[in-house]
């Protein structure tokens, strides 16, 4: 899982190196590289493992084809989407697309979410987390645990 949140610069070549966790866990899963796009949920830089982009994509694909909302997500989210590589030191190329849409200069935060991890502008972040740990608070009871047997 992508946990944490890690702050790193861009070099003189606006590459960026991926937290080793987060690129451990795509090695783990097959992938050499991930998935950006622009979020349209926040001013930050959604960076997904190939599979979860196959899941949104078969999901979109499983709309009808003559229904808007499939034009929508799938500009919105797929025809947004690059797919960067990692190179031999672990660092991506961001498009000047992506950190425009980010407003990021030269530090970026990668923030864990799981399956996910976002890439943000660090003071736009911190902004958000403040904003996310009040409402976390107000929903708290809307999370639910999952109720496990045992079977013996």
């Amino acid at each position: 899982m992508f946990l944490s949140t890690y702050e790193n610069r861009l070099d003189k070549k606006g590459r960026v190196s991926v937290p080793a966790s987060f690129r451990s866990y795509l090695s783990n899963i097959g992938y050499n590289g991930v998935i950006c796009y622009p979020s349209f949920n926040h001013q930050c830089i959604e960076a997904w493992p190939q599979d979860r982009i196959e899941k949104i994509s078969n999901s979109i694909d499983s709309l009808s084809p003559f229904e808007e909302k499939k034009d929508y997500f799938a500009t919105s989210i797929l025809s947004e989407s690059i797919n960067l590589q990692f190179d031999s030191e672990g660092r991506i190329l961001l498009t000047s697309k992506l950190l425009k849409h980010a407003k990021i200069k030269n530090s970026m935060v990668f923030v864990g979410q799981g399956k996910t991890f976002q890439i943000w502008e660090p003071t736009t972040f911190e902004k958000f987390k403040i904003t996310a740990k009040k409402k976390s608070n107000i929903h708290r009871g809307s999370l639910k645990w999952e109720l496990q047997l045992n079977k013996q």
